[in-house]
């Protein structure tokens, strides 16, 4: 697997800090499994050439905040170093220079023509639910599988003998307590999140979101809503979005109050006031409309793959490569998250998932295809990851700046997805019991109206399938002659992993 030797951690940190424009133009910073974003204060300062220059450094997603691919385990410890030279640089920075307040909300993409501002708002609103789900992806993972570990057992333990049952059971029903810790409290992580991501206090926002999980939230009476009617209240209505929701509407009430309340008092009033009234609001608007909004995303979701079956599923796994480039995929979480609380499961997961196969299968093509050794160490490097679930550093190190491999790949991965657009169209859903976990590492985590047995293998075989499609089309169409031949090979086309 690719990674940067742990002396150069502290260099990448400090390179990518002076390619942003130093600590003055760092606003905040965040990493997920492969990427560093960074929101800066000011797009001008930052260097992209720069950036992707520094040996490390696997691709850059230009934006605000802009992603630094670093890939797996590294990304954590330049992420640390990177903490350690913000501190370092900020004792050499004049105080007024810190404020990004005054320039932040001019400098960003204020130059852009009317006709991309729109489209620069919804990538800014989709990558904002990506930096609040972000965090939450590594906790998801862990108890997923510590909860797919507590099935395990437990099936383990109906079929063995009687001195070993009891203490696997037991193990069982401790690993599912440890993994459902998180999913019942998640609600209370997202609205910390979310308010932090609008410039708020995470704790108002945790303690927004926390209403919406009291079990007395039944017995308030129904309330009705315009369009909407009589609406009864249930504890953990509205799910991931009403929390996103209450965690940025806190944030909002919490800014308002700051610049109108005298000093004196607004350490004990403003808390007061916007908890009070995003807790009201989050009761009597947010829990109703995200519970409507949610199930109907749900059922919507089910209709599509039922529906639209294996053209459905293909277009799903075919563009997802898209929102996997610009790291906007995180922004599915909170839809993932409602199918698992509805259905128990996320048919779209496996069929996303299709993705990451396909590209899997383009680059076993390319590696056996190629002859030269450079490339076929990057690909050594980065396909057992990318098998496992983690693709980011097989598509920025060798399909995109390849180029027609990203073409086939996406292929391969919708020809496979529709093998489970097929069985979805029957009714037979495949689906993930979490998120995170894809590729390979996804086989032991789907279920759904096949059984567990039945569900792994039709995910096998649509996986089978995405990989020898991609494959083959790789084989046939990815790869041009000049990268065939080392001795005709423009390596300065792709920027090699170390």
């Amino acid at each position: 697997m690719t990674t940067v030797p742990a002396t150069s951690f502290i260099d990448l940190a400090q390179g990518i800090l002076a390619a942003v424009g130093g600590t003055p133009n760092v606003d905040r910073h965040v990493h997920c499994m492969t990427r560093l974003r960074v929101t800066v204060v000011r797009p001008d300062p930052v260097d992209y050439a720069a950036l992707r220059q520094l040996p490390g450094v696997l691709g850059v997603v230009e934006g605000n905040p802009l992603q630094v691919v670093i890939g797996p385990g590294a990304v954590k410890q330049v992420a640390s170093a990177f903490v350690t030279a913000l501190a370092q640089e900020a004792t050499a920075v004049p105080p007024a220079a810190l404020t990004p307040a005054a320039s932040a909300s001019a400098a960003i993409e204020s130059n852009a023509p009317p006709a991309k501002r729109g489209n620069a708002a919804v990538r800014r609103f989709l990558r904002r639910i990506a930096a609040i789900c972000t965090p939450l992806i590594p906790a998801l993972i862990g108890a997923g599988l510590v909860k797919a570990l507590a099935g395990v057992l437990l099936l383990w333990s109906a079929h063995a003998g009687a001195g070993l049952a009891p203490a696997l059971a037991t193990a069982a029903s401790v690993a599912s307590l440890i993994g459902s810790a998180f999913f019942a409290f998640l609600l209370i992580q997202v609205g910390m999140n979310a308010a932090r991501e609008f410039d708020g206090t995470a704790s108002l926002g945790g303690a927004t979101a926390s209403v919406m999980l009291l079990p007395s939230v039944a017995t308030l009476q129904g309330i009705s809503l315009p369009w909407l009617g009589a609406v009864a209240l249930q504890p953990g209505q509205g799910g991931l979005m009403g929390a996103l929701a209450a965690g940025a509407l806190v944030a909002w009430i919490e800014r308002q109050l700051r610049t109108r309340i005298p000093p004196a008092i607004e350490t004990l009033v403003t808390p007061t006031v916007a908890l009070l009234a995003a807790g009201t609001a989050t009761l009597f608007v947010l829990m109703p409309v995200a519970g409507v909004l949610t199930d109907e995303i749900g059922r919507l979701t089910q209709v599509l793959l039922k529906e639209g079956g294996m053209p459905a599923a293909f277009l799903l796994a075919a563009s997802f490569i898209g929102l996997l480039m610009f790291g906007l995929h995180q922004a599915l979480i909170p839809i993932h998250a409602q199918l698992i609380a509805q259905y128990g499961y996320t048919a779209l997961f496996p069929i996303l998932a299709m993705s990451g196969c396909g590209q899997a299968g383009s680059a076993i093509a390319i590696y056996f295809r190629t002859r030269d050794p450079v490339l076929k160490r990057r690909i050594l490097d980065t396909l057992p990851t990318c098998m496992l679930g983690i693709g980011e550093p097989l598509l920025y190190s060798v399909t995109l700046p390849l180029g027609r491999p990203l073409v086939t790949c996406s292929i391969g991965g919708g020809v496979g997805a529709m093998v489970l657009g097929y069985f979805a169209s029957h009714g037979d859903y495949v689906g993930a019991t979490t998120i995170g976990p894809a590729n390979l590492l996804l086989i032991p985590l789907v279920t759904g109206p096949l059984g567990v047995g039945g569900s792994i293998a039709v995910y096998c075989l649509a996986a089978l399938t995405a990989y020898a499609s991609a494959f083959v089309l790789t084989w046939f169409f990815g790869l041009p002659n000049e990268h065939r031949h080392p001795q005709s090979l423009n390596t300065s086309t792709a920027k090699t992993a170390p």
